[in-house]
């Protein structure tokens, strides 16, 4: 019965708001990069596609297909992502995983919500959908700054 009891409070209200209101769910017209990555375990996808200037990301859309902690997570990153740049992606990936699979800190501002998704720490077979959104997004940075430079 605690395993139930923990999956609820893993469903908190704060993450089914998150959940419930993921911005930029609108595609982009004209995308300097679109990704879509799939989280092999669980079957959850998203689809970023991010407009890039001076580095910088300037518009963001996503098409978020996955559990309530994989939307929660698409969330946050679409409130944080416009105007962040491909070094702030990556080290707020890499923070992610390191605070759900080695107990690390909350990353760094502007993705500093993502610290709603703690509780998540002992749901391995869910870590991946969580990452998604972060993953796909700094490879459409990369995409897009190798296409700005070809």
């Amino acid at each position: 019965m605690s395993g139930d009891t923990d999956l609820i409070k893993l469903y908190s209200a704060r993450i089914l708001a998150l959940a419930a209101d993921i911005p930029h769910l609108e595609r982009l017209d004209a995308p300097d990069a679109t990704i879509k990555k799939r989280s092999p375990l669980c079957g959850s996808t998203i689809t970023v596609d991010v407009q890039v200037e001076d580095g910088r990301i300037t518009g963001f859309g996503q098409d978020v297909k996955a559990c309530a902690l994989g939307q929660a997570s698409a969330s946050v990153v679409g409130g944080a992502v416009i105007g962040t740049t491909r070094s702030q992606v990556e080290t707020a990936r890499d923070q992610l995983k390191a605070m759900l699979k080695q107990d690390g800190p909350v990353p760094d501002a502007p993705f500093d919500g993502l610290e709603v998704l703690i509780p998540a720490r002992g749901y391995k077979n869910r870590h991946a959908s969580i990452l998604l959104a972060l993953d796909a997004t700094a490879e459409a940075m990369k995409q897009a700054e190798q296409a700005n430079c070809a």
